[in-house]
């Protein structure tokens, strides 16, 4: 199976290029933004999306803002990065990947001397954590795949796949390194509404793949489960705190269907997901825009003048976990967090 390459940096534009999910599956579609502004807008409207994915535009998000800063005294250049980062991470408040990648990019250029330092200490902290984010998908996979033997029915929400990451994927990451390894899956994709992720991103990334993937209405997976169809639940995670895991809207439901049928749920996370230091009161859910539940496919859906409440995620407690897959193995409930700090601060999160 060839990765996707969901974000990268091209030198010779200047500019952080990734895949438009918004158009998918009709249209493949990259886009070069050579503006932080651009760049912003293109987190919040979904083109770029995924918890690690965003970690990874975060990251070069500080990249573009050093070449589009003008200040050639440093102290001033420096001043002005920082108000560009801060920006670049309160573009969405909920997955922390996003603000790990820009810090992580932050720390690396703060002892520079200059302004040409700064740039290129950018440039290479960014491809560092790029990589780190390739790598740690691949390892979480493997780890991941040995949950899964001969034949097994998957059942995902959302997406969390190579789009989602800088290429392989969490919980598809471990489908995609079962599969490797010989196991025989079939995916159930809940279609995600109202944006429909699962629908337009998962099933388009498996049937890439040749993996056998049916996508089903979010409401009728708990039905799936009770008929024995289901046999493990794996997700992914925007944020990961000592009491919670922040995922898309529909999680929850998920995993309580899944406890009552006795299903293993699994969420499948890198380190760099997980928030050692908040519990998920600490954490801003989205509230995204009215018209995404009130309208589909250009038709009404919901009389105007009816209220619509629509949160981007949900919060699953620990309790309903069967274990978390991350890149340093099968971790289940309760979390040594000591343990996931040493090895956060080990890779430089």
């Amino acid at each position: 199976m060839k990765a996707v390459e969901t974000i990268s940096w091209d030198d010779d534009e200047g500019a952080v290029t990734f895949i438009d999910q918004t158009q998918l599956p009709g249209h493949y579609r990259l886009v070069r933004c050579r503006s932080v502004d651009r760049l912003i807008s293109g987190i919040r409207r979904l083109e770029v999306r995924g918890a690690p994915a965003l970690g990874v535009a975060g990251a070069y998000g500080v990249v573009l803002a050093s070449r589009k800063i003008k200040e050639k005294e440093h102290s001033r250049f420096m001043r002005a990065l920082w108000v560009e980062a801060a920006r670049i991470r309160g573009a969405r408040p909920t997955a922390v990947n996003l603000s790990t990648g820009v810090d992580f990019v932050m720390r690396a250029v703060e002892d520079a001397h200059s302004v040409s330092a700064a740039r290129a200490d950018s440039l290479h902290a960014a491809r560092l954590f790029a990589s780190a984010d390739a790598r740690a998908c691949r390892e979480l996979g493997t780890h991941g795949a040995s949950l899964i033997r001969g034949r097994t029915a998957v059942l995902t929400h959302c997406n969390a796949g190579a789009l989602a990451c800088s290429e392989w994927g969490t919980a598809l990451g471990v489908v995609r390194s079962a599969v490797e390894a010989g196991a025989e899956v079939q995916v159930f994709a809940c279609e995600t509404r109202p944006l429909l992720q699962g629908a337009r991103l998962t099933a388009w990334e498996l049937q890439r793949d040749g993996i056998p993937v049916t996508v089903i209405p979010d409401s009728s997976a708990a039905f799936l489960m009770k008929r024995g169809e289901v046999d493990i639940v794996i997700v992914g995670a925007d944020r990961i705190t000592t009491d919670a895991v922040f995922n898309k809207i529909g999680t929850y439901m998920h995993a309580v269907s899944a406890r009552f049928h006795g299903i293993p749920f699994y969420v499948a996370a890198p380190l760099s997901t997980f928030d050692p230091g908040r519990s998920g009161g600490d954490v801003t859910i989205e509230e995204r825009d009215r018209k995404e539940v009130a309208s589909c496919g250009g038709a009404v859906t919901v009389p105007e003048g009816v209220d619509v409440r629509n949160y981007a995620f949900d919060l699953t407690p620990h309790e309903l976990v069967t274990a978390f897959i991350t890149d340093i193995g099968v971790i289940e409930p309760p979390v040594d967090w000591e343990k996931i700090e040493t090895a956060r601060r080990a890779g430089g999160m």
